[in-house]
């Protein structure tokens, strides 16, 4: 994989995002949305940038006191499986730590086993179950990370 930068979502970032957006997901944000994370002051919406210049992924956390939520997580198809994934969500926690959150909260479908996966990696362990949480009726998995847990003491879903 080519050289990568992570760098703070900016507005002038949003056509690309909503491009990310787009190809990633079924029912995307819309701009105004994205704008509306980049703009507050409880969220720091990150992006990986290839050395090309090419947008190939990006995360949306938010902290509010020290409760930690990871909001959005999209890679671009092209670049899945390569580590982006991982980069951007370890980079947000380690931004949560230095922000001071106590824990971190996510949720995730059912079906969507690379993220689980990913998240597992992570440190982050099953806290629950929202029924028909997404709009097809899947649920979601309800994920947490306690930010002073090990990784050894997670377990799978």
């Amino acid at each position: 994989m080519q050289k990568i930068t992570l760098c703070p979502v900016t507005e002038d970032d949003l056509e690309e995002v909503l491009s990310l957006e787009r190809v990633s997901f079924n029912y995307p944000w819309s701009g105004e949305h994205i704008r509306n994370e980049i703009r507050s002051p409880l969220s720091f919406p990150l992006l990986v940038r290839l050395a090309d210049g090419f947008c190939a992924g990006y995360i949306c956390p938010m902290l509010v006191l020290d409760e930690g939520q990871i909001l959005n997580v999209a890679v671009h198809p092209s670049y899945r499986g390569q580590g982006i994934g991982r980069i951007l969500v370890e980079a947000a926690l380690e931004e949560f730590r230095k922000r001071g959150a106590s824990f971190v909260n996510l949720e995730v479908r059912p079906s969507n086993k690379a993220a689980i996966s990913l998240y597992i990696r992570c440190g982050f362990i099953t806290d629950g179950r929202r029924k028909a949480y997404y709009e097809n009726g899947e649920d979601a998995i309800l994920m947490k990370h306690t930010m002073n847990e090990h990784k050894e003491n997670h377990h799978a879903v």
